[in-house]
């Protein structure tokens, strides 16, 4: 495989419409019926923490946080995490997870969720959450509602419905 020439970074309100298709690429119209859409839906998210990955000029990847309340504790929401389809498996996906929680922690951040598969997400600091510890809108597998505290014993205090800030 070649390596490939990616550049991560903040972004930028011109790749708005590019990230849009990517979307629509990666997740198709099903995506509006998803829990984590219906938490991000009307709101902007965190540009500040939100990344793109260019291989020279084209758009391959994004990744977006967006800030919801946990219970009471303010938490960061990650998602869409959308790689070209060309591009998945060249670990497009990991530099944008590693970059917005980074950018998350670097912002004083103290939570981050996430509805995804275990096995994958866990590489980054991801562990499930308590079934029953928090409640997200529409239906939602228990065991792939996932956390990763970048401030240590966060989440203990964050009981209740998941909702947007």
């Amino acid at each position: 495989m070649t390596d490939l020439q990616l550049t991560t970074r903040h972004e930028r309100p011109i790749d708005a419409e590019q990230i849009e298709r990517l979307h629509e690429r990666a997740f198709g119209p099903g995506r509006y019926a998803r829990t984590a859409y219906r938490l991000r839906e009307g709101r902007a998210h965190r540009a500040d923490l939100s990344f793109t990955s260019l291989v020279g000029t084209l758009l391959v990847g994004s990744v977006r946080l967006s800030s919801v309340i946990a219970g009471d504790v303010p938490a960061l929401l990650l998602g869409p995490l959308a790689v070209e389809p060309a591009f998945e498996g060249r670990g497009i996906a990991g530099e944008l997870i590693r970059a917005a929680l980074a950018a998350g922690r670097d912002a004083g951040e103290g939570l981050v969720l996430l509805v995804g598969d275990p096995p994958y997400y866990g590489r980054f600091g991801f562990q499930p959450v308590t079934p029953g510890q928090l409640s997200l809108p529409g239906p939602v597998d228990p065991a792939r509602v996932l956390c990763v505290e970048l401030v240590p014993g966060i989440l203990e205090r964050a009981r209740g419905a998941v909702r947007p800030a």
